[in-house]
């Protein structure tokens, strides 16, 4: 139960920074350093196929296995953070990040690709996701929530934006382990920051959450993370509106970062495109999408959801329809591209967020997108290892960004469908 504060709130604090800001700022590091590491596998397919002959099918598997377990650690990330804290949960993580990255410069076969990049990398990451972002946008803001989850969610897109055009230079200089190494020491080198500033709940600190005059009060004991997370699983399966969320994230991750994210550089160098030029692609998307993703949040507080989601979902499919005809031309079109696919990139996760609040209740959104984000990853993994097939088998990736583009039409229409007369899904045990 909420209780009122008799002497402080935002009312009376006009000069201060609400500790909402800092918090959400840390995040945004965490974010954006986690998405730049998830996203490193992307320029190393091609120097890994050199120096150990795997094909492009054998790594887009390992890749499948960190993209899969990135998003199904979501739901019970959310409940692990329940039930041992922001600051511990995140620090751990990116401890694990650390040492999977670390570890791979001793990588001699296939399968240690899979161990450390796959399941190491992919649970830690899947600790540092979106539904981190959607955890403290509920816990920490009462006003602009919609637009911090645009904030949060674009500092992945920054993470590819800082990251890549770099890493590739280090690939291009030193090989792939000065890269494995350089993602290692960031992530671990976060970690004191995160111990310092990070705090889980406002009413630590004696705070109601921003734009709210209430002390909301951090709840006892609660139930195990694992079962916590299975309860939430099991109501949204009741749910159609949980199935239609969870079916067009689904489209989301094969046209995002299962597909573009993991296949845009190698199938530039299959076009003589450089390995700098094309990361430069992904910075420029990241550019665009931090600009795009922020003003979805901006707009989920002002616009229907559902709209939102179809106009998104619509312009991706025809951005990746026309993208094999992109590579035919010149650099200009490829740039064209990635600036209209960059703009919504991933601004399909604020109205996401929001429909899930509206159909489980605010206290539940994070949890239940937790789910709906496995959905989203679980389509990325599809597409990493189907691309790679793709390639492997015809040598092109045309038709799989071509599929892409279709999928993202039917998810436009399936948008459309959300909260329309669906009752309110039953609540999650707490």
């Amino acid at each position: 139960m909420a209780v009122q504060h008799p002497t402080r709130g935002p009312a009376d604090l006009p000069h201060r920074l609400h500790y909402a800001w800092v918090v959400a700022g840390v995040t945004f590091v965490v974010l954006l350093i986690g998405a730049g590491i998830r996203a490193t596998p992307g320029i190393l397919i091609v120097p890994l196929e050199r120096e150990f002959g795997w094909s492009t099918a054998t790594i887009a598997g390992a890749v499948a296995v960190n993209i899969f377990l990135y998003g199904m650690i979501g739901p019970f990330a959310v409940a692990i953070i329940e039930r041992f804290g922001l600051r511990r949960s995140v620090c751990a993580a990116l401890l694990v990040l650390a040492a999977g990255t670390a570890a791979t410069v001793f990588m001699r076969a296939s399968w240690q690709m899979v161990a450390l990049w796959g399941v190491l990398v992919g649970s830690g990451s899947g600790m540092v996701a979106n539904v981190l972002g959607a955890t403290v946008a509920g816990r920490w803001f009462g006003r602009h929530r919609g637009l911090v989850v645009g904030l949060l969610t674009a500092s992945s897109a920054t993470g590819q934006l800082v990251f890549l055009p770099l890493l590739a230079h280090i690939v291009v200089d030193h090989g792939w382990r000065a890269v494995a190494l350089t993602v290692a020491a960031t992530a671990l080198g976060l970690v004191p920051l995160v111990a310092l500033l990070m705090r889980d709940r406002p009413a630590d600190l004696g705070l109601p959450r921003y734009g709210e005059r209430a002390l909301q009060p951090a709840p006892k004991g609660g139930v195990n993370p694992a079962r916590r997370a299975l309860q939430g699983l099991a109501a949204g399966a009741r749910s159609r509106d949980f199935w239609l969320l969870a079916g067009t994230f689904f489209v989301c991750g094969a046209s995002t970062n299962g597909l573009v994210g993991t296949h845009l550089i190698p199938a530039c160098l299959d076009r003589g495109i450089p390995e700098v030029t094309a990361a430069s692609m992904l910075a420029l998307m990241g550019i665009c999408d931090l600009l795009g993703t922020t003003a979805s949040g901006w707009l989920t507080d002002r616009v229907d959801p559902r709209k939102l989601l179809a106009w998104y979902y619509g312009l991706r499919g025809l951005s990746l329809i026309f993208l094999p005809q992109a590579f035919d031309g010149s650099l200009y079109g490829l740039s064209l591209f990635a600036v209209f696919y960059g703009l919504d990139w991933i601004a399909t996760v604020p109205p996401t967020v929001a429909l899930a609040g509206r159909a489980f209740g605010e206290e539940n959104a994070a949890l239940m997108f937790g789910w709906i984000a496995a959905a989203h990853q679980i389509g990325a993994a599809c597409a990493a290892w189907a691309a790679g097939l793709v390639r492997t088998g015809t040598g092109d990736y045309a038709s799989a960004f071509v599929a892409a583009g279709f999928l993202c039409l039917v998810a436009a229409a399936m948008a459309m469908l959300i909260g329309r007369d669906a009752p309110r899904a039953e609540p999650v045990p707490a």
